[in-house]
């Protein structure tokens, strides 16, 4: 794994993860940056909820447990006087028919084996995530559920 990083002024830096994607990361204006991305630290819990919606879809498809949605929320707690991150906690929300057990053990394995949660767990930042069950909806047919997420303007 190889990343770099490029400073483009002020708080501003472009973060290229080696295999062609890449991200801007800078801070608020109320924190003397441009607000031009996220910032590094709303990096991290970005990434801890992707890494969570990716591992636990590998665990629900070893386990055969469908979904047909998943949506991870998280809120991390940092004091004013904190240099860091104090918590995280939040849902993990399942579009799914399958029993709220069944559900909640794929959550836990996740959240044991999501290798960005580990760094958290290592840095002694709290994680607390439940899981909230929906009841899946019934697609019309040819469509398929989506999130569009508008692309960066970097990339425009």
């Amino acid at each position: 794994m190889e990343v770099r990083g490029v400073w483009r002024g002020g708080f501003e830096t472009r973060l290229e993860d080696g295999r062609g994607h890449g991200v801007i990361v800078d801070l608020p204006t109320d924190e003397g940056g441009r607000n031009l991305g996220t910032s590094p630290l709303e990096l991290a819990v970005i990434s801890l909820a992707g890494c969570i919606g990716t591992i636990f879809g590998l665990i629900a498809e070893k386990r055969k447990l469908s979904f047909d949605g998943l949506t991870v929320s998280l809120k991390a707690e940092r004091p004013e006087s904190a240099p860091t991150i104090e918590k995280v906690h939040g849902t993990v929300e399942v579009q799914t028919s399958a029993p709220r057990e069944a559900v909640e053990t794929v959550l836990h394995l996740t959240l044991k084996t999501c290798p960005v949660g580990i760094l958290f767990e290592r840095a002694h930042v709290p994680l607390e995530v439940s899981a909230t069950i929906v009841p899946p909806s019934p697609a019309k047919e040819g469509e398929s559920p989506e999130y569009e997420i508008p692309e960066p303007e970097w990339a425009l």
